[in-house]
């Protein structure tokens, strides 16, 4: 077999699947450049058992709060020493270029840091019981709790959900996406250097119908976080229900952005370009259907077509620093783009730039694009035949490099089509004028509205979305609680004797006593 192998990391040591092997494509090349072990249905057995029992021992899940502070700082510190690596292996496995890859992975340090930071200084509420009580309330770790990850951040996405559940002081099992398992598996040696006990995180890879199904459905897992589809997410979330285990679920999106005649043009275009191509647009706030006021919609197309050509003209290898978009993940995500660009073509759409594989040497770098699955930016808009609204890409999410543009003519209007979508992850509003800022972010129908700016990211800010794209958030406060249950202690701080006066309910001389 080609290139390195890499195993499970299961409790605190690299081990060999019982599954089958697992082949990692470079999507720029097409080429296997790796194979990784998958976990088989023991293998699960074995690793949820080992979480459990680790949890059980109170090694970590009792440890003082500041001990497990002191180990997610040093793995903070430990991921800083192992940058170059990790994110030369992030360019190979998922596509993406380089210089996105070195602007995102060493931002991951500072979820460890912020997680690290509240379980030091978090307080705990004394409540306003009545009568002579005291009242306060802890946060408890679940338990194990089970992450699964998907393809387009392999590692932002793992730190994300790993800091808040480690700091709660739970036991963690990762299945990363199958496509691109290698980092996540290298996190196993970090957290072991920087401290964290054996038997607390394990990363078992897999496919989803197998080793995600296993860990999902086993009754000892008390917790289901997972990024990915919709239906993936449904599925999931029916099977944790079974054994009432808690779930978070970041899921499909759709996003709008309108951007209205009070907008500086310029930056709007840049904003867009940047959410919608940044990733190759495989990123579940993508900036994908654009809402113009008509008139600068000329304009606006205009200066969006010319962004669109210049970032096609500059694609070359992922590996060299001056590329600006990669290939997407797969042969299969390339089908999905092609049909549904495709589909709105037949109907008379528009296509302003773009709308095909790309092939032959780059103009960039003379990079062969032939050989993997590039796909050019691209830019839809309607036609004096056809409504670009009515064409499936409006609705279904394409986890492309592909964006629909429509006009429109009133506030109300912008928001109905912005709200038209079953999905409610990310939106973003471009306007100097301030009053219209919030009456129309306050009417996008979305868990996160950026107003100027787009797919702004940091570890204290929620991250959710509703209806389709998801249960419940990561980042902040509200994840380090998710992946906690509340104690709620009560000491009664009465006197001998005025519990003898009031608290006997079933004395032979019954006076006012209490009842609650």
């Amino acid at each position: 077999m080609p290139g390195p192998t890499y195993n499970m990391w299961l409790a605190g040591s690299e081990r060999p699947g019982r599954a089958e092997m697992i082949a990692v494509e470079n999507p720029a090349t097409c080429t296997i450049f790796a194979h990784c072990h998958a976990a088989s249905n023991e293998d699960v057995e074995e690793a949820v058992k080992l979480a459990h029992d680790t949890f059980k021992s109170g090694v970590w899940s009792k440890a003082d709060r500041n001990a497990r502070a002191d180990v997610i700082e040093r793995a903070a510190v430990l991921l800083t020493g192992r940058l170059s690596d990790l994110i030369a292996l992030e360019v190979e496995q998922t596509g993406r270029v380089i210089r996105e890859m070195k602007a995102q992975v060493p931002s991951l340090v500072r979820w460890f840091k912020y997680y690290a930071a509240l379980i030091r200084t978090e307080e705990r509420a004394v409540l306003p019981t009545t009568g002579q009580l005291h009242n306060w309330t802890d946060r408890k770790p679940l338990g194990v709790v089970v992450q699964i990850t998907p393809f387009n951040h392999p590692l932002l996405i793992a730190v994300k959900k790993l800091a808040p559940a480690l700091a709660a002081g739970n036991s963690v099992i990762v299945k990363p996406s199958e496509t691109t398992p290698i980092t996540t598996i290298l996190l196993g040696e970090i957290l072991q250097e920087a401290g964290l006990p054996d038997g607390v995180f394990s990363v078992l890879p897999g496919y989803g119908a197998t080793t995600g199904k296993a860990l999902v459905s086993h009754p000892l897992v008390k917790k289901v976080d997972v990024t990915g589809g919709t239906p993936s997410g449904r599925a999931i979330g029916a099977i944790a229900g079974a054994n009432l285990a808690h779930l978070t679920a970041e899921l499909g999106g759709k996003a709008p952005v309108i951007v209205t005649k009070h907008a500086n043009v310029d930056l709007a275009v840049n904003g867009v370009c940047f959410g919608s191509f940044i990733a190759s647009g495989q990123t579940c706030v993508a900036a994908t259907r654009i809402i113009v006021e008509r008139p600068i919609l000329p304009d606006f197309l205009q200066k969006l077509k010319a962004k669109a050509t210049s970032i096609e003209r500059r694609m070359g290898s992922p590996t060299n620093d001056a590329s600006m978009m990669g290939p997407l993940i797969s042969a299969k995500q390339l089908n999905t783009v092609t049909e549904l660009v495709s589909e709105a073509a037949s109907r008379g759409v528009a296509v302003v730039t773009g709308g095909h594989r790309m092939s032959g040497p780059s103009q960039l770098d003379n990079f062969d694009l032939s050989q993997g699955y590039f796909y050019s930016p691209t830019i839809l808009t309607g036609s004096a035949t056809a409504k670009v609204v009515d064409a499936r890409i409006w609705k279904e999410e394409a986890f492309g490099p592909v964006i629909v543009v429509v006009g429109f003519d009133s506030e109300a209007e912008a928001l109905a089509l912005a709200n038209d979508s079953e999905f409610g992850l990310g939106a973003a509003l471009w306007t100097s004028d301030l009053s219209q800022a919030y009456r129309m972010s306050d009417g996008i129908e979305a868990g996160i509205c950026w107003v100027n700016t787009h797919h702004r990211n940091d570890p204290s800010s929620p991250w959710g979305g509703i209806g389709s794209s998801g249960i419940g958030s990561e980042n902040g406060v509200d994840a380090y609680r998710a992946y906690t249950t509340t104690k709620s202690t009560i000491i009664n701080y009465a006197s001998s004797e005025q519990g003898l006066a009031s608290d006997d309910w079933f004395g032979e001389e019954a006076g006012t006593v209490r009842y609650g």
